[in-house]
């Protein structure tokens, strides 16, 4: 039997599901989390910078470096596992340790990433976190912790994934420049799942700081969109009005056209993002299968108070950029039929202009043929009574003789100008 023949694709689209498996640890523990992410043109970054700074820490620690095609890598470096990876728009580094400090939230846990490191590092930091896990303590000992750790009307804490955790977070910057989160686990609960919570707590952290950069988008957007509605509503009343020509409306509706369609253009791929990010970080919590702690703010109803107004916000500012590109294409093709109705009528009077002078021209045509007749029988006349002098020694005169041919003279020559203008005008019939 024949070997099947594979698609060249079909290991690494296979293997594309497992390339970024969820991290492993057990409480305590912290995590340093930190995602970064270049100002300008991002998803066309120059990826090798990104994986040449991340060989600077490995080499700082001897570690072996990933494949040149890597976009994830885990390793350990030092006392701590190292996760990095790359996606569309920043890469993001995971560092885990075995244990929590005494202090809470304690920057120098952050060390492990070396400051002369992180000012050289290719963009700039689009969030960082750090997590703190230990295991459940009673009820009154949480309460009393996130109240020292979280601004409480901020905080949002759950109990996630069937009561096995106890996630708390304020989304909040701490004085370090740090978000926080803890996590208080139950007995029991396995490695994979404690990994499973540290990763979409700081994917929730992640997206929804890359999906409020279309609400920034939107903000820096709003006074020049509100200018070009200004300007299109200013054009469609003068179209309406009809005060102006169609001509010297037509500049104006095409540079505003223009201005909608480069603006629609530069901020469709964040808007696109934004809807990316935002249905992540739902989907995220949606994962969480969340449960309320004592009444209070689960992470859902955060976002709902704090994170979907914004996100409405981007939305119907895109709608509204949209509405407006459709309005001036509706507004050129009013323009564009006034342009036609204004020219039919131009026509219309051209038609009757050249109808007028081809009248005109008929009645100059008859009136030169009528003089025509007779200036060419005056000269017929006179040649046809030379010929007939020689009768006048016959007792006749010559006025009777020009008296006697004028008549036929005259019938012969009107009718030779009318067959000579029939045979003229046959062809043209």
């Amino acid at each position: 039997m024949p070997a099947i023949q594979d698609h060249p694709l079909r290991y690494q689209l296979a293997n594309e599901l497992h390339a970024r498996p969820f991290p492993v640890t057990e409480a305590p523990c912290t995590v340093v989390y930190l995602a970064v992410k270049q100002t300008d043109e991002a998803a066309a970054r120059d990826r090798g910078a990104d994986r040449a700074h991340l060989l600077s820490l490995l080499d700082r620690h001897g570690v072996t470096h990933p494949s040149p095609d890597a976009t994830h890598y885990s390793g350990q470096v030092g006392r701590h596992l190292l996760k990095w990876e790359s996606h569309t728009e920043f890469v993001t580094y995971t560092a885990f340790s075995t244990g929590v400090s005494g202090r809470a939230f304690d920057p120098a846990d952050f060390d492990v990433f070396p400051e002369d490191w992180l000012a050289t590092m290719p963009g700039q930091r689009i969030t960082s976190a750090m997590v703190r896990v230990v295991p459940r303590p009673p009820q009154e000992e949480i309460k009393t912790a996130i109240e020292e750790w979280f601004v409480p009307e901020s905080l949002a804490i759950a109990h996630v994934l069937d009561d096995a955790i106890v996630a708390a977070g304020d989304f909040r910057i701490d004085p370090a420049g740090h978000m926080r989160f803890a996590m208080f686990v139950s007995p029991g609960t396995g490695q994979r799942r404690i990994g499973r919570v540290i990763q979409r707590l700081c994917e929730i952290e992640t997206y929804k700081a890359m999906s409020m950069l279309g609400f920034a988008r939107v903000r820096e957007l709003a006074s020049q969109i509100g200018q070009l509605d200004k300007r299109l509503t200013g054009l469609m009343n003068q179209m309406i009005a009809g005060d102006s020509r169609a001509e010297t409306l037509l500049p104006d509706l095409l540079a505003t056209s223009t201005e909608l369609e480069t603006l629609s253009a530069r901020a469709s791929f964040r808007f696109g993002a934004t809807r990316a990010y935002e249905a992540i970080v739902n989907q995220r919590i949606e994962a969480l299968r969340e449960e309320r702690f004592e009444g209070r703010q689960s992470f859902a109803d955060f976002m709902m108070r704090r994170y979907e107004p914004a996100m409405r916000t981007v939305k119907a500012t895109e709608r509204r950029l949209q509405a407006l590109s459709d309005r001036a294409i509706r507004a050129g093709d009013l323009l564009r039929t006034r342009v036609d109705v204004e020219r039919s009528a131009q026509n219309q009077a051209l038609l009757e202009s050249m109808d007028r002078r081809a009248d005109l021209a008929l009645r100059l045509q008859h009136t030169v043929e009528g003089l025509s007749v007779v200036a060419i029988s005056y000269y017929a006349v006179s040649l046809a009574a030379y010929l007939l002098y020689p009768l006048t020694g016959f007792g006749v005169s010559k006025g009777m003789l020009t008296a006697v041919v004028t008549l036929p003279v005259v019938l012969g020559v009107w009718w030779a100008v009318r067959r000579v203008r029939r045979r003229i005008e046959g062809p043209h019939r």
